[in-house]
């Protein structure tokens, strides 16, 4: 799973006890890889207004993996920001482990990449 994704992804638990606290879900016991993809500045500027850049640092500092702290105010323009952003969120895989909401501690498991979002019938 890249980084990306868990940037877009909540606790949907019906009963979750703090609806603020369901983004952004905190890594457990995570196995990353990083896995080599072509960069598209194009992309990457198009999609900055989509990402949530407090959640992408709370993340980085979680996972120990340098990112700037703030967007530049013209991305496009910044060679070594859009390489941080791009290793960070695209090339920067989850293979194993999982994510876990901060309001009720339902854990979300990660096996071969993949994160397992469905939830048991009591929890809709």
């Amino acid at each position: 799973m890249r980084l990306i994704t868990h940037n877009m992804l909540k606790c949907h638990v019906k009963n979750c006890t703090d609806p603020n606290k369901q983004f952004p879900l905190r890594f457990k016991d995570v196995q990353l890889e990083q896995v080599e993809a072509e960069r598209n500045d194009e992309f990457l500027v198009r999609m900055l207004p989509r990402l949530d850049w407090p959640a992408l640092l709370k993340t980085s500092k979680e996972l120990n993996i340098s990112l700037p702290q703030s967007i530049p105010e013209n991305p496009s323009e910044d060679e070594e920001f859009l390489q941080a952003l791009h290793t960070f969120i695209l090339e920067t895989h989850v293979k194993e482990g999982s994510m876990v909401c901060n309001g009720c501690e339902h854990e979300y498991k990660i096996s071969n990449g993949i994160p397992n979002m469905l939830l048991a019938e009591h929890e809709i």
